[in-house]
């Protein structure tokens, strides 16, 4: 009898376009099973900025996968084709930017649907800062200019998302607020340096680049309104360094 696939993401709070030392993109590509698995980066959110496709080829091509790229602002394929292409894919890696505009333009070229489709057959989907946004109900966002709380996204990942939330200003207090007023569900709340991996909504695996970098699972309660509760990660090394748990 045949086994339903995995349906799994991940969100992160670094990799290629912020961190030299790659332990966030070796441990994406980790997670799949395939010996050079297909890796699509997603750069709607930035406007396809060509600089950040260029930083996305020289960390990936030098790894064993085999990297692409899907450009919607110059769109080369038609429906069925670009259908193909992503459905394709060991993982989809979408870039960070706009979270508003990102949603936009997907839903206006059908690529919502079709990640829908990709996760339910067993792509890992993944991504940083409006590339994790992305995939639950609503995130934390600059997406209109000051940080705010937006009740959109694809819902692949039950709650909320806030990206950064130890290195800009206001991140922490906002989301903080915005899921004591329940205007956002109770989420999760990303340090820079963390990779946290979830299965079937269910996280199951949380890692960091730094000793202090954190993912939490914040919940409305306490006695300011909010619960924050830090999770333990795997610290990630490099291959000469002992492994711990923070």
């Amino acid at each position: 009898m045949a086994v339903d696939p995995e349906r799994r993401l991940a969100l992160l709070g670094g990799g290629f376009s912020t961190d030299d030392d790659g332990l966030l993109d070796d441990w994406v590509l980790d997670q799949v099973r395939a010996p050079r698995p297909k890796v699509c980066f997603v750069p709607t959110a930035s406007g396809d900025a060509s600089a950040y496709v260029e930083q996305f080829l020289a960390a990936y091509q030098s790894r064993s996968c085999e990297p692409s790229v899907l450009h919607l602002f110059r769109r080369e394929l038609d429906d069925d084709a670009l259908r193909t292409f992503l459905l394709r894919q060991d993982v989809v890696y979408v870039g960070g930017g706009n979270t508003a505009n990102l949603l936009a333009v997907w839903r206006a070229h059908g690529v919502d649907r079709l990640l829908h489709e990709a996760f339910d057959q067993g792509t890992l989907l993944c991504g940083i800062s409006a590339g994790a946004n992305c995939w639950a109900e609503g995130s934390h966002t600059d997406s209109f200019g000051p940080l705010t709380h937006l009740s959109d996204g694809l819902g692949l990942l039950s709650g909320s998302v806030c990206p950064h939330y130890d290195s800009e200003p206001g991140r922490r207090s906002s989301f903080r607020a915005a899921v004591a007023a329940h205007a956002l569900p109770a989420g999760w709340a990303v340090e820079d340096g963390v990779g946290a991996l979830f299965t079937d909504g269910q996280l199951t695996v949380s890692v960091t680049r730094t000793p202090q970098a954190r993912l939490y699972r914040v919940e409305p309660g306490g006695n300011d309104g909010v619960k924050e509760s830090a999770l333990p990660c795997r610290q990630l090394v490099t291959a000469e360094e002992p492994t711990s748990l923070a």
